[in-house]
């Protein structure tokens, strides 16, 4: 496995902050922390994000990481009580802004 870099542990540590019932998509974990952008978080997701709660990082439209995660991710979003629009995550309630406040 080759090294992890700083930018992959700031993604990882904030994506471990995420609190349950909140989301991030991938292009707000970027502008958080002011480098990268969506495509370079997912590739962190994709490769390293398994020990972290993945399915609190979504897309800007509220699905999930992959459509083969779909029914993990509900399973995630329904115990940890995230809004939801059908099987999409409603992102003007859900999506946190990296503060220890909601995001409204």
């Amino acid at each position: 496995m080759e090294p992890v870099n700083p930018f992959v542990e700031r993604v990882l540590d904030l994506v471990e902050r995420i609190p349950p019932g909140k989301v991030m998509a991938y292009g707000d974990i970027a502008e958080y922390l002011g480098e990268g952008g969506p495509r370079q978080v997912g590739k962190v997701m994709s490769t390293w994000g398994g020990g972290v709660p993945w399915w609190r990082v979504v897309h800007s439209d509220g699905t999930g990481a992959a459509p083969d995660h779909v029914q993990r991710c509900l399973a995630h979003w329904r115990e940890e009580g995230t809004p939801l629009r059908g099987e999409r995550v409603d992102m003007r309630r859900a999506r946190w802004d990296g503060r220890s406040g909601d995001f409204q």
